[in-house]
Protein backbone atom coordinates (compact mmCIF):
# COMPACT_ATOMS: atom_id res chain seq x y z
CA UNK A 1 0.00 0.00 0.00
CA UNK A 2 1.43 3.24 -0.87
CA UNK A 3 1.54 6.18 1.71
CA UNK A 4 -1.37 7.68 -0.65
CA UNK A 5 -3.18 4.67 -0.67
CA UNK A 6 -2.79 4.80 3.09
CA UNK A 7 -3.86 8.18 3.78
CA UNK A 8 -6.92 7.83 1.36
CA UNK A 9 -7.62 4.42 3.31
CA UNK A 10 -7.47 6.82 6.28
CA UNK A 11 -10.41 9.57 4.81
CA UNK A 12 -12.67 5.54 4.02
CA UNK A 13 -11.37 6.27 0.20
CA UNK A 14 -9.72 3.81 -2.22
CA UNK A 15 -8.60 5.00 -5.97
CA UNK A 16 -10.94 4.08 -8.67
CA UNK A 17 -10.20 2.28 -11.89
CA UNK A 18 -8.41 4.82 -14.39
CA UNK A 19 -11.43 6.16 -16.17
CA UNK A 20 -11.51 5.28 -20.46
CA UNK A 21 -11.00 8.58 -22.23
CA UNK A 22 -13.86 9.90 -24.61
CA UNK A 23 -12.38 11.83 -26.71
CA UNK A 24 -9.19 12.17 -28.17
CA UNK A 25 -6.68 12.62 -25.19
CA UNK A 26 -4.84 10.35 -22.56
CA UNK A 27 -5.46 10.58 -18.74
CA UNK A 28 -1.87 11.54 -17.99
CA UNK A 29 1.44 12.12 -19.47
CA UNK A 30 5.00 12.14 -17.97
CA UNK A 31 7.52 15.11 -19.39
CA UNK A 32 10.58 15.13 -17.38
CA UNK A 33 9.69 14.91 -13.70
CA UNK A 34 6.59 16.05 -14.11
CA UNK A 35 3.07 14.61 -14.60
CA UNK A 36 0.23 15.92 -16.39
CA UNK A 37 -3.55 15.17 -15.78
CA UNK A 38 -6.03 15.72 -18.75
CA UNK A 39 -9.38 17.16 -17.64
CA UNK A 40 -11.38 14.58 -15.61
CA UNK A 41 -15.18 14.50 -15.34
CA UNK A 42 -16.56 12.83 -12.14
CA UNK A 43 -17.14 9.55 -13.30
CA UNK A 44 -18.70 6.67 -11.35
CA UNK A 45 -18.63 2.99 -13.18
CA UNK A 46 -18.74 4.59 -16.37
CA UNK A 47 -21.66 7.44 -15.30
CA UNK A 48 -21.21 11.09 -14.41
CA UNK A 49 -21.84 11.75 -11.09
CA UNK A 50 -23.22 15.04 -11.65
CA UNK A 51 -24.46 16.80 -14.70
CA UNK A 52 -25.70 20.70 -14.86
CA UNK A 53 -24.62 23.34 -13.12
CA UNK A 54 -23.96 24.65 -9.83
CA UNK A 55 -26.64 26.82 -8.49
CA UNK A 56 -29.06 25.43 -10.94
CA UNK A 57 -29.44 21.32 -11.58
CA UNK A 58 -26.80 20.00 -9.26
CA UNK A 59 -26.46 21.13 -5.14
CA UNK A 60 -23.23 22.62 -3.56
CA UNK A 61 -22.51 19.49 -1.97
CA UNK A 62 -23.40 17.52 -4.88
CA UNK A 63 -21.21 19.71 -6.86
CA UNK A 64 -18.38 19.50 -4.28
CA UNK A 65 -18.44 15.73 -4.21
CA UNK A 66 -18.27 15.45 -8.14
CA UNK A 67 -14.80 17.41 -7.67
CA UNK A 68 -13.49 14.88 -5.22
CA UNK A 69 -14.20 12.52 -7.35
CA UNK A 70 -12.74 14.51 -10.45
CA UNK A 71 -9.85 14.83 -8.20
CA UNK A 72 -9.74 10.97 -7.43
CA UNK A 73 -9.69 10.18 -11.11
CA UNK A 74 -6.84 12.03 -11.64
CA UNK A 75 -5.22 10.60 -8.49
CA UNK A 76 -5.99 7.10 -10.69
CA UNK A 77 -4.65 8.15 -13.71
CA UNK A 78 -1.10 9.22 -12.07
CA UNK A 79 -0.70 6.12 -10.14
CA UNK A 80 -1.54 4.34 -13.37
CA UNK A 81 1.49 5.55 -15.54
CA UNK A 82 4.36 5.99 -12.29
CA UNK A 83 2.41 5.12 -8.64
CA UNK A 84 1.86 7.70 -6.64
CA UNK A 85 4.39 7.12 -4.77
CA UNK A 86 6.56 8.96 -6.81
CA UNK A 87 4.43 11.95 -6.29
CA UNK A 88 6.24 14.32 -4.45
CA UNK A 89 3.97 16.85 -4.10
CA UNK A 90 0.80 18.47 -6.34
CA UNK A 91 1.93 21.58 -8.09
CA UNK A 92 -1.27 23.19 -9.30
CA UNK A 93 -5.05 22.67 -9.74
CA UNK A 94 -7.36 23.86 -12.06
CA UNK A 95 -10.80 23.65 -12.02
CA UNK A 96 -13.31 24.39 -14.44
CA UNK A 97 -17.05 24.54 -13.26
CA UNK A 98 -20.31 25.20 -14.94
CA UNK A 99 -22.65 27.19 -12.58
CA UNK A 100 -25.59 29.03 -12.69
CA UNK A 101 -25.97 32.86 -12.63
CA UNK A 102 -24.94 34.67 -9.76
CA UNK A 103 -22.88 31.34 -8.01
CA UNK A 104 -19.31 32.29 -8.71
CA UNK A 105 -18.66 32.58 -5.22
CA UNK A 106 -19.80 28.67 -4.77
CA UNK A 107 -17.34 27.86 -8.01
CA UNK A 108 -14.64 28.98 -5.63
CA UNK A 109 -15.86 26.36 -2.76
CA UNK A 110 -15.95 23.73 -4.80
CA UNK A 111 -12.57 24.22 -6.42
CA UNK A 112 -10.85 24.81 -2.77
CA UNK A 113 -12.90 21.59 -0.99
CA UNK A 114 -10.42 20.04 -3.64
CA UNK A 115 -7.41 22.10 -2.59
CA UNK A 116 -8.12 20.98 1.34
CA UNK A 117 -8.61 17.03 -0.55
CA UNK A 118 -4.98 17.33 -1.96
CA UNK A 119 -3.77 18.55 1.70
CA UNK A 120 -5.63 15.67 3.56
CA UNK A 121 -4.50 12.93 1.25
CA UNK A 122 -0.57 14.51 1.05
CA UNK A 123 -0.01 17.29 3.89
CA UNK A 124 0.87 19.69 0.74
CA UNK A 125 -0.83 22.27 -1.15
CA UNK A 126 -0.08 23.75 -4.60
CA UNK A 127 -1.19 26.72 -6.97
CA UNK A 128 -4.24 26.37 -8.74
CA UNK A 129 -7.10 28.24 -10.09
CA UNK A 130 -10.62 28.61 -10.71
CA UNK A 131 -12.81 29.22 -13.97
CA UNK A 132 -16.41 29.53 -14.11
CA UNK A 133 -17.79 28.00 -17.36
CA UNK A 134 -20.97 29.67 -17.89
CA UNK A 135 -21.70 27.47 -21.20
CA UNK A 136 -19.25 24.36 -22.58
CA UNK A 137 -19.71 23.85 -26.08
CA UNK A 138 -19.84 20.52 -27.47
Amino acid sequence: MTRWEKNLAELGLTLPPVVAPVAAYIPAIRTGSLVYTSGQLPFVDGELSAVGKVGAEVSIEAAKEAARLCALNALAAVHDLVGLDAVVRIVKVVGFVASGPMWLCWVVVVVLGVCRFWVSCDGAAGGGFVVDVAAVRA
